[in-house]
């Protein structure tokens, strides 16, 4: 693996995508781990308007985080092995630059039938300096039968705004990404990025968030859809588009 290399193809594109870069084994882990957590008919935590506005039905978890009262050190310590991969942070150093910090880890979690995640931004791209940066980790495949699969613009993370429109609809040049078990997606927090309605029992994947130096901390507190701006921590609109 040259990082450099890697690096440059995900800056060329917004988004990179690794096939079989964790073992099988280790995802396997996770994977039980995942399932046994969110059990057969987990609740969202959203509000009702923010899931009917932004057509995105995901049930979080955040695993490594000993503030949440459902932590588990043994839980966490299995998700640190897949962020403290050596090949992982050299990847995200060289794509990130010296002195990136890491975020949070968060399990995504959508259940059958539910609508995955409309087109949006992770952050707002105003300025292009400040972003974060989402690894992706999938501990089972996802084949178009099942739905669940992403979707990017290539090279949207130099766009601007993401344009108003139709929540879910293709859009011209996009790219749908079928992730494997093992799979690693590097996605760019402004670029243009969706996932498909579910049609399997479930959905998840693992976002290890990171963000340049000097990037703070809250930068993904607003998202961008193609129809509001929403900030998470107040659980508001802050924009109608």
């Amino acid at each position: 693996m040259n990082p450099q290399s890697l690096a440059r193809a995900f800056w060329q594109e917004g988004f990179l995508v690794i096939e079989d870069f964790f073992s099988e084994t280790l995802v396997g882990k996770i994977d039980r781990e995942i399932r046994s957590y969110f059990g057969d008919d987990p609740q969202f935590l959203h509000e009702k308007e923010f899931l009917e506005r932004s057509e995105t039905e995901v049930i979080p978890w955040f695993p490594q985080n000993p503030e949440m009262p459902d932590y588990s050190p043994e839980t966490g310590a299995l998700f640190d092995l897949l962020e403290s991969d050596s090949r992982l942070v050299d990847l995200t150093g060289a794509i990130l630059g010296d002195a990136w910090s890491p975020l949070y880890s968060m399990v995504m979690f959508s259940r059958k039938g539910t609508a995955g995640q409309a087109w949006h931004q992770d952050c707002p791209p105003e300025d292009s300096s400040r972003f974060n940066l989402n690894r992706l980790v999938y501990t089972r495949t996802l084949s178009p039968g099942d739905g669940g699969l992403v979707v990017v613009v290539p090279g949207s993370h130099r766009k601007g705004m993401l344009p108003t429109g139709d929540t879910h609809e293709d859009l011209d040049n996009q790219l749908v990404i079928s992730p494997r078990a093992g799979t690693l997606v590097l996605l760019h927090g402004h670029t243009w990025h969706r996932v498909t309605p579910i049609k399997s029992d479930f959905r998840f994947s693992t976002n290890f968030r990171a963000c340049p130096r000097g990037t703070p901390d809250n930068i993904t507190d607003i998202c961008v859809y193609r129809n509001m701006r929403y900030r998470f921590s107040t659980a508001e609109v802050i924009e109608v588009r």
